[in-house]
């Protein structure tokens, strides 16, 4: 079977890391540093979880490591943006292509007074005409005013319709050309693209309509 398959390869892979030396009980082989995000979205869930450190004296919500903030919900004194401020988590911002550079510098500025590096993850969700049309402009005024910003893409949730049937779904097609879209403006602007923003779910929804091998239909 497919899966007696892949146990026999997993087992002569673990015989060969024995035989060149490999301690397979050592704490590199039973151990591993995970990490999870997850949106900000119901505060008193998050206020529910959220504890003074008090080797820091700061304020650590422990839900995840990172949160971040939607378009939606990133708005200067609305709920949400004044609770994320106040933590020590790293952070995470939805960016679409309503927003204007002033807009990302004021964020920068409230959530990262002291510009550390990596304390602000920037999370475009443009499209691919968007991410052409108003990232470049944005990633100048945050490298002209010299703040620390982590680059990374949501090709998702920006191209959302609602199929015939009601259901909120997206073309891969749309998706794939947002990333390469978001690769090329930061090549062109000499940034770094840090990475891919993905949401999983185990459901078996229709997200994403569309791909090369195994097509996913609405239809299934």
């Amino acid at each position: 079977s497919r899966y007696r398959k892949m146990s026999r390869k997993v087992e002569e892979s673990l015989r060969f890391m024995k035989a060149i030396g490999v301690d397979l009980d050592g704490p590199e082989m039973s151990s591993i540093d995970f990490f999870t995000a997850h949106e900000c979205l119901l505060l008193p869930y998050e206020e529910a979880l959220t504890r003074l450190d008090s080797t820091s004296g700061k304020w650590v919500d422990t839900s995840a490591h990172l949160l971040w903030v939607g378009e939606r919900t990133r708005q200067p004194e609305f709920a949400h943006f004044e609770f994320v401020r106040g933590l020590a988590n790293p952070l995470g911002v939805k960016i679409s292509d309503k927003a204007s550079p002033e807009d990302v510098l004021q964020i920068l500025d409230t959530f990262n007074p002291h510009n550390i590096p990596g304390r602000v993850t920037l999370i475009t969700r443009m499209t691919a005409k968007g991410i052409r049309k108003s990232l470049p402009a944005i990633i100048k005024a945050v490298k002209d005013a010299g703040k620390h910003a982590v680059w990374v893409s949501d090709p998702v949730h920006g191209n959302g319709f609602q199929a015939e049937n009601g259901f909120k779904t997206r073309k891969f097609e749309d998706i794939r050309d947002e990333l390469e879209a978001f690769f090329d403006v930061h090549r062109k602007m000499g940034t770094h693209a840090g990475g891919i923003h993905l949401e999983m779910t185990g459901k078996a929804v229709t997200e994403c309509l569309g791909g090369d091998n195994n097509e996913v239909t609405l239809e299934g």
